[in-house]
């Protein structure tokens, strides 16, 4: 069932998304060749905590039950999404995506960044240009009287005419006092198509997003998620809530994109 949120709830929804948001640029402050992704993790959820927000990834349990270790996900290179934290140190010209989830007073952010680690190359850099934009794509396209359709439709538009691959079993999702509410939200659809979009919906939209095929495989850690050719997969993630009519961005690249400098 989706759940339309009252205006009150969306600035709640807004408070844990703009911590988020804080968390992302502490992490691009330290993203550099040698930093470790589990360095990235203490990191941050000690920012999340000494904020009063709980870091909601930390325990989920995946559909097999098996708890998740960490407060964000680090999904390098090949990897998509789910990646875990580990001690090996992040190489010059290498991604990472860290995917950040907090609850703060009873309400969930959830957002997604792909930085670069020192030089990266101009197809990688391209590759990451391109899901950005694949997600303003879908944001726009989110508006009263559209359907879920509709914004997959423009990701996939956007990211299909660049010949770039768009992971098929991985999508949004809804969110409010839950992680993951309905509706779902792929990447990829037909316009016209899913339940409407009204006033009150509150989604997260995350392009995922590979250099070459689209499909994916899960490694022996029940977790991490990689593309099957081993090729770089790039994720960016908004939570919005459609307010008088259109989407109105909840959570925050901004100080991320101060820091970085808009690379892309």
């Amino acid at each position: 069932m989706i759940y339309l949120k009252t205006e009150d709830e969306i600035e709640l929804l807004r408070q844990a998304n703009l911590l988020v948001g804080k968390t992302l640029a502490e992490i691009a402050r330290i993203i550099k060749p040698g930093v470790t992704t589990r360095q990235i993790d203490a990191l941050a959820e000690t920012f999340i905590r000494d904020n009063g927000a709980i870091p909601t990834f930390k325990g989920f349990p995946s559909s097999e039950g098996v708890p998740f270790p960490a407060s964000v996900c680090t999904s390098v290179n090949e990897q998509v999404v789910h990646g875990i934290p580990t001690d090996k140190p992040l190489q010059d010209g290498d991604i990472v995506s860290v995917d950040c989830g907090t609850l703060l007073n009873g309400y969930n952010g959830d957002s997604c960044y792909t930085f670069c680690v020192g030089e990266v190359s101009e197809e990688v850099r391209k590759l990451l240009k391109t899901t950005k934009e694949s997600l303003y794509c879908g944001i726009n396209a989110a508006i009263a009287g559209h359907r879920i359709g509709d914004v997959g439709y423009a990701v996939q538009q956007c990211c299909e005419a660049q010949s770039y691959g768009v992971v098929r079993e991985l999508c949004g999702h809804g969110i409010g006092r839950e992680m993951h509410e309905d509706p779902m939200v792929p990447n990829y659809g037909r316009r016209g198509t899913g339940p409407a979009i009204k006033n009150g919906l509150c989604i997260a939209i995350e392009p995922m997003i590979t250099m070459g095929s689209h499909e994916i495989c899960i490694m022996p850690d029940g977790w991490t998620i990689v593309t099957r050719d081993g090729r770089p997969a790039a994720h960016f993630e908004h939570t919005i809530a459609v307010h008088n009519g259109k989407a109105d961005i909840l959570s925050s690249f901004e100080e991320v994109e101060q820091i970085e400098g808009k690379l892309y």
